[in-house]
């Protein structure tokens, strides 16, 4: 019995490929591999094989503030001590 097979064009951007395909390399895997693997799995449990979720008002926050952070270039603590106290103070509550 022949199977057919289709071509699957998939635009992703240029240092997620190479970074993705050197990973999936040491894994002995090549790109195409993977995403066969991927649609292979979606199939047979009829689900995403990552848990996808809507991030909440925090998770939409701290996500803001990251990339607030990385755009200005700053961190916010100056210093190891003041995350340490912050992350105690957060422990306490």
């Amino acid at each position: 019995m022949a199977t057919h097979s289709s071509m699957l064009h998939v635009r992703v951007n240029d240092e997620i490929k190479e970074k993705a395909a050197a990973a999936l390399d040491a894994m002995g895997l090549s790109v195409s591999d993977a995403v066969r693997i991927l649609l292979h799995r979606i199939v047979a449990d009829q689900a995403f094989p990552l848990e996808l979720k809507v991030p909440n008002s925090e998770t939409r926050d701290a996500m803001a503030e990251a990339d607030e952070m990385i755009q200005s270039r700053r961190a916010r603590f100056t210093t190891a001590d003041a995350l340490l106290d912050d992350l105690e103070k957060a422990g306490g509550q």
